[in-house]
């Protein structure tokens, strides 16, 4: 028998997985505004936004809807990231993994051919 799947946690992982998302592209970007995120407390964030993606994409597809949902209604580079990340074929992506450049060049790219 699957979990019961709770809306409002799914809503919140969706959330604070774009925040963080946020958070760690900038902090990469702009080193010298936020001196204090050192790499332990980067890999730590990383941590923390690796657990909530991990969190949607045990909710399977209930989870791709809360990002989708997040998504329509907040339609920013960090619900993005999220949506994407969970698109079927992406469950074995990292963040720490990924090709930075290419994935700010996509979610420009998209976010601008939606506006």
């Amino acid at each position: 028998m699957p979990a019961p799947v709770l809306p409002d946690i799914l809503r919140q992982h969706a959330e604070q997985a774009a925040f963080l998302w946020t958070v760690y592209d900038r902090a990469l970007l702009f080193p010298e505004e936020n001196p204090e995120l050192d790499a332990l407390r980067l890999s730590r964030l990383l941590e923390r936004l690796e657990a909530h993606l991990d969190g949607l994409r045990v909710a399977g597809p209930d989870g791709l809807s809360i990002a989708r949902d997040r998504y329509g209604e907040y339609p920013e580079a960090g619900e993005l990231f999220v949506l994407r990340m969970l698109t079927p074929g992406s469950e074995r992506l990292r963040v720490a993994n990924l090709d930075l450049v290419r994935v700010r060049a996509y979610l420009a790219e998209t976010l601008q051919g939606g506006r």
